[in-house]
């Protein structure tokens, strides 16, 4: 089933798609089309087969589907429905697709996906919450939000717990929001119930209530690229200082998993380290940028990527760092759900997170790598006519649609609509070409790192 609106999920409709930018396998229409020695077909018109709805209806059929539980291996999270986005945007047929999901069921990660945890408990207004982050019953928590979307409709049901779910963004390295925001994306109505639920499952808060505003500094950032300048020569300045308080607040036996701090996360490496770093807590992690108070939403989008952008490629491919590209689609797809005031708040649960993510794994780059790569890119814009930019696309979506490692054809995809929407700057089209590689992780839970 889709949303209430018109915004079927089919093959997307966009300039980054046109025919000159799809890579030139087999697409959905081609069985449409006349071929040689082809017999003319004298079946009713009215009774044939329409290729494009019969590719819609596979791919709907995909994302309805709820085979597999939304996570395996007791913390990796289900991308089986990202990829369906992701691969049917990039123009790929829905056979490729579904034999695509079903080698992804069987042996991702070494593992497979696992069957659906069934659930009976019922939940309601009075204790859904006491389930918030916990990890389990994830069946009772779809439940309760598609009561909640039968009883509201869903943009009521959005605007009502999305705000009060955003805080816990950085989830599951942030899938759990991308879960949600990706639905959206493809406008169906199932699969935004499973992210409400994700969401909630999940939660790891951001502590927003530790939000101070940094509008009355001398020196405040006028965009986001100031505030990753501003913070990444903090670190260059500061570099074992910080590196120390991370030690610090990953060793602090106040949130230790004996003492109680998020026990669900014991094995999951990164996001344990994650949500210790944010519940320590760090200036540089919770003051509100000038840009964030003062700049309406929609101009901070276009800046916000740009900066994700640069972050990208000053360690291209980094299974992490791609991550924050993907889940900034994510967000704004959320928040465009939400009134102007809640569009801001979704823009700094972002930011806290991704701040949380570069201090808990040492990631933030050098001051110098930064502003090097915007002398790079700042005025760097593709002619999209161009024979060599057609062409490198036209390369990055064929690499995008034989990969097996689900994140690179998500790469590809966001950011192929981003260069198509922001003017054809070409720091979209480098960065696509940047895939990571799927990490190894250890078949013994106990033995994971996470990372």
């Amino acid at each position: 089933m889709t949303l209430e609106k018109n915004n079927t999920v089919t093959q997307r409709e966009h300039p980054a798609f046109e025919d000159d930018y799809i890579a030139p396998h087999r697409r959905p229409s081609d069985a449409s089309k006349g071929h040689r020695n082809h017999r003319p077909c004298t079946q009713d018109p009215l009774q044939q087969s329409n290729p494009m709805t019969d590719h819609n209806n596979r791919v709907e059929q995909m994302l309805d589907d709820k085979s597999f539980h939304i996570e395996f291996h007791g913390y990796l999270s289900n991308h089986a429905k990202h990829a369906v986005i992701a691969l049917n945007g990039l123009g790929a047929p829905a056979e490729d697709i579904a034999a695509y999901v079903e080698e992804y069921a069987r042996t991702t990660y070494g593992f497979g996906l696992e069957p659906p945890m069934q659930s009976d408990i019922e939940l309601t207004e009075a204790n859904w919450r006491d389930f918030l982050g916990k990890h389990e019953q994830f069946d009772s928590l779809y439940r309760f939000f598609e009561g909640r979307v039968e009883d509201l409709g869903l943009e009521q049901t959005l605007k009502i717990y999305v705000p009060e779910l955003l805080p816990g963004c950085v989830g599951a390295l942030l899938h759990g929001t991308i879960h949600l925001g990706w639905a959206l994306d493809a406008g169906h109505k199932g699969m935004t119930i499973e992210g409400l639920a994700y969401l909630a499952f999940s939660y790891v808060s951001c502590y927003p209530d530790r939000a101070f505003s940094e509008s009355k500094s001398p020196s405040v950032d006028r965009t986001p690229l100031d505030s990753m300048k501003r913070i990444a020569a903090e670190w260059d300045r500061d570099r074992r200082v910080l590196s120390s308080w991370v030690d610090e607040a990953l060793n602090s036996p106040e949130l230790s998993v004996a003492a109680g701090f998020q026990p669900v996360l014991e094995h999951t490496g990164a996001q344990l380290h994650i949500a210790r770093v944010l519940a320590e807590g760090h200036p540089l992690i919770h003051s509100t940028p000038f840009w964030l108070e003062s700049s309406d939403p929609e101009e901070v989008w276009e800046q916000l990527y740009y900066a994700v952008m640069l972050l990208y490629l000053s360690n291209p491919g980094d299974f992490v760092l791609l991550h924050l590209v993907t889940s900034l689609h994510a967000v704004e797809q959320i928040a465009r759900h939400l009134p102007r005031d809640e569009q801001s708040r979704a823009i700094k649960c972002y930011w806290t997170a991704m701040l949380g993510v570069l201090f808990a794994l040492k990631a933030v780059p050098t001051k110098a790598s930064i502003v090097a790569l915007h002398a790079r890119y700042a005025e760097s814009l593709d002619a999209p006519e161009g024979t060599s930019v057609t062409e490198n696309w036209m390369r990055t979506t064929e690499r995008a649609l034989q990969e097996r490692e689900e994140h690179n054809p998500k790469l590809v995809y966001v950011l192929r609509g981003l260069w198509a929407r922001f003017g054809h700057r070409s720091v979209y089209r480098m960065a696509a070409g940047h895939f990571t590689e799927t990490p190894v992780i250890a078949p013994d839970l106990v033995q994971s790192t996470g990372n």
